[in-house]
């Protein structure tokens, strides 16, 4: 088994360099590689990227930024592994907790698995941002009935190609919503694992908002009452 990790990264130059060595140092219970798309960072960036001396870094360049989701989409194109999973190059996520995501794939017991954000202590920079996040969850678990416990994880992996098969249009950060409606379509649920995260404040970059919870909300009533393709 191989696995592709996919980093979208825009104007990241102060945290890519230790959110290389962090995702390259974690000891894997496969072979990975890590797919990093700069998303026409205007930084330095791709200087850091290009300089990095890995044979399982595989680094490409947007020459405009795109967003999050048009990265993930070139990501997915070039990945070469069996399964898939992303991480963000903003600290937010510790990928020491990715061999966890493993486990019950390679247990034979799942085979897409989503990281479980609790949000205690001191991992979320805000009040509203976490009730939003739970928000939208609700909704999705009441649109599709079904339960789960956090859409908006980055970490989501599941077969490179199912995901191809998903179809994902959106550019920014309204990806995350299209995944799991998605998946929740075809009654496919994921498997949840508990994980770490420490969001960044406003201040340090953070760059989601309100608009995209409203786009996430949009995008599930959306997918949700698709009209399905006529049988033929």
């Amino acid at each position: 088994m191989k696995l592709s990790i996919l980093m979208p990264v825009y104007n990241e130059e102060e945290r890519l360099a230790e959110a290389l060595k962090q995702a390259l140092a974690v000891d894997y219970p496969c072979d990975i590689e890590l797919v990093v798309v700069n998303d026409g960072s205007a930084d330095a960036t791709a200087e850091i990227l290009n300089g990095w001396d890995d044979p399982r870094l595989r680094p490409i360049h947007h020459e405009r930024n795109a967003g999050k989701g048009a990265a993930i989409k070139t990501a997915v194109a070039s990945a070469t592994g069996d399964y898939m999973v992303i991480l963000d190059a903003d600290l937010e996520y510790d990928p020491q907790d990715i061999p966890r995501l493993l486990v019950p794939v390679l247990d034979g017991k799942a085979k897409i698995v989503y990281g479980n954000r609790s949000f205690g202590g001191h991992s979320a920079f805000s009040f509203w941002y976490v009730m939003g996040n739970k928000g939208v969850t609700l909704f999705a678990n009441v649109l599709y009935n079904s339960y789960i416990g956090d859409l908006e994880t980055c970490f989501k992996l599941m077969p490179l190609e199912l995901y191809r098969s998903l179809g994902i249009k959106s550019k920014g950060f309204g990806m995350e919503a299209e995944v799991t409606g998605k998946l929740l379509r075809r009654k496919l649920r994921p498997y949840e694992v508990p994980i770490s995260y420490h969001a960044r404040t406003r201040e340090e970059g953070k760059k989601i908002t309100a608009m995209d919870g409203v786009e996430a909300l949009l995008i599930l009533t959306r997918e949700r009452f698709r009209p399905r393709p006529k049988k033929k």
